[in-house]
């Protein structure tokens, strides 16, 4: 399976090029840390910090998604929505917005975007909305060998959710298979607490060590359990799982 580098099945447009994504946000630290997410999904990103540079970018980039936040300072998220659709009428958008307000959401799904986040959120929550956006609207196509990771003796079938290590069926809970993904995602790489809390649970980090340290316990308990360990801690830095030498 090709996967991006935080570990994710890699997703390109249907011929194979980069997904295009504009970033638009008048705060231009927020826009360079979303930009910096995306680009590590493989994607190529513009920003743009109000609505006018948000449409003369979206004439040059033509993209297949925009991240708007619904607060500029010449106009309005949805009025920009309005221009570019007019520009590009199938492209995916995904609000970012400070207010949680019901009449918010409605006005934002009203001018025809397709999801929102409010701030303050989770980089990771962001691109889960994008990846799922974008292959729901058929503009992506995820770029696989099949839905099987593998380390070691250990298999996942991402498809039929289930998990065996030397070929014996191991019983996980959702939440222990999204822990035991991540982990096959990126093996031999020490992830930290807060990598897998973000990813996992999408939590900022800050005091949830805790469900961690009991969630690979689980984890250790079913994949580990009998047999040579896979599942590492590595002291004050985090957990790595490791095929089996012989």
């Amino acid at each position: 399976m090709n996967t991006t580098r935080s570990g994710r099945p890699a997703l390109t447009r249907p011929d194979g090029t980069p997904l295009r994504v504009l970033v638009v946000d008048d705060d231009p630290d927020l826009a360079e840390v979303l930009s910096g997410a995306l680009r590590y999904e493989g994607w190529q990103v513009r920003t743009a910090g109000d609505g006018a540079a948000a449409l003369a970018a979206a004439r040059e980039l033509m993209p297949d998604a925009v991240v708007l936040d619904v607060m500029l300072p010449d106009t309005d998220g949805f009025a920009v929505l309005r221009s570019l659709h007019g520009v590009k009428p199938d492209v995916c958008v995904l609000f970012l917005t400070a207010r949680d307000a019901v009449e918010d959401r409605i006005a934002g799904i009203t001018a025809g975007g397709d999801d929102y986040v409010t701030k303050p959120f989770s980089l990771e929550e962001v691109v889960a909305r994008l990846r799922g956006l974008l292959r729901r609207a058929g503009m992506a196509r995820q770029q696989e060998e099949g839905p099987r990771l593998t380390v070691g003796d250990l298999v996942m079938d991402e498809e039929a959710r289930e998990v065996t290590r030397a070929g014996e069926l191991i019983e996980l809970s959702p939440t222990e298979f999204e822990l035991l993904r991540f982990l096959m995602r990126n093996p031999r790489r020490v992830l930290s607490k807060a990598q897998i809390l973000d990813r996992v649970w999408s939590y900022d980090f800050g005091g949830r060590a805790h469900v961690v340290e009991l969630y690979i316990s689980y984890l250790r308990k079913k994949v580990d359990a009998g047999r040579r360990p896979m599942i590492h801690t590595v002291r004050g830095a985090g957990y790595v799982l490791k095929p089996v030498t012989r």
